[in-house]
């Protein structure tokens, strides 16, 4: 998953088609002279629909598409036929797209199935023609209804990646490299805070022939729910994830207190993400000896399963696959 390519988040302002407007006409025959109201109804102004699509894992084909004009309802006309409907536009998105309320920051619902589609804003309602509106005390109506305006609204379109694993550390833990080590991804590894800008995805093999989805998320440091560093932006991608794997490295100068900053970050972000299940892998092993390792292997003591490995050698890798997948399918 290339970093230009991997977009997110859009802004983009969404106009529905307006309703056609009713006719007010009139039967005029030969033979019938004087015929009553056969006005048509307007149609209906285009719906903006969005519509998942699990072939998309980016909103990148929206990134420039600023506005979204649906085509308005046609008029109604006479012999009581309707005005053709306006085209809806329909926008395909990845699974995991949540739409919001650009003004409010009201989420109004989020695309979880290939192919389901929701509307995002409504087109008018057509406008009802003549006919509607006679009655025995009135036999003639000269008006009809105008059709419905269409919608204007600012909308802010948001993916949350859907993974099976997802990888939560402060920079530098090494999530980057371990998911380059069991997948084919190819993430930007260095040796400085915040390599990795976008999340990435790898697919992550098995025995016989199975796999899951592993999501490495950017770094979160102290305070990051409330704005700091790369803030909660990507703090959204951790809730589609089965499984959290807490990264910590071995070379920490508190192990078990960077695991409670992680969690605490969790918790103020969305409480709920404490309920998934957890493992945690002390990363980087290849930098100290194994009398070190040993000692901390007694010491740190955690309510979650805790594995020890390091990317370079694979120490521990086999072993953290085999965890996860009997994690995921308990």
């Amino acid at each position: 998953m290339g970093s230009p390519n991997f977009i997110d988040y859009v802004k983009i302002c969404c106009r529905s088609g307006a309703g056609g407007a009713g006719s007010a006409h009139f039967r005029r025959e030969k033979s019938v002279p004087l015929g009553g109201p056969d006005g048509g109804d307007g149609g209906r102004g285009g719906h903006i629909i969005l519509r998942g699509n699990k072939q998309l894992w980016t909103l990148l084909h929206l990134r420039y598409r600023k506005q979204v004009i649906a085509e308005n309802g046609k008029s109604g006309q006479g012999s009581h036929r309707t005005g053709a409907q306006g085209k809806d536009v329909i926008l395909e998105v990845p699974i995991g797209t949540v739409a919001k309320e650009a003004e409010t920051g009201t989420v109004r619902f989020e695309i979880t199935e290939d192919g389901q589609e929701i509307i995002l804003t409504s087109g008018g309602r057509g406008g009802l023609g003549n006919d509607h509106f006679k009655s025995s005390t009135k036999q003639s109506p000269h008006y009809a209804q105008p059709g419905e305006p269409g919608i204007e609204e600012w909308m802010i379109l948001e993916l949350k990646l859907l993974a099976d694993v997802g990888l939560v550390g402060f920079p530098n833990a090494g999530k980057s490299t371990l998911l380059s080590v069991v997948s084919a991804a190819k993430p930007e590894i260095a040796d400085y805070p915040f390599t990795t800008l976008t999340p990435n995805l790898g697919v992550v093999g098995y025995q016989d022939h199975q796999s899951f989805v592993m999501a490495d998320i950017p770094g979160i440091i102290e305070g990051a729910a409330e704005g700091k560093g790369l803030g909660v932006r990507f703090l959204r991608h951790i809730e589609r994830n089965s499984i959290l794997l807490f990264m910590i490295p071995v070379t920490s100068d508190d192990i078990l207190k960077e695991y409670e900053i992680l969690l605490n970050e969790l918790r103020k972000y969305n409480p709920e993400l404490l309920d998934k299940k957890r493992v945690v892998a002390i990363s980087q092993c290849d930098l100290v000896d194994e009398t070190t390792l040993t000692q901390l292997k007694k010491k740190i003591k955690l309510e979650v399963d805790t594995i020890f490995i390091s990317s370079v050698t694979k120490k521990g890798i086999d072993e953290l696959k085999n965890l996860l997948w009997k994690t995921l399918t308990d």
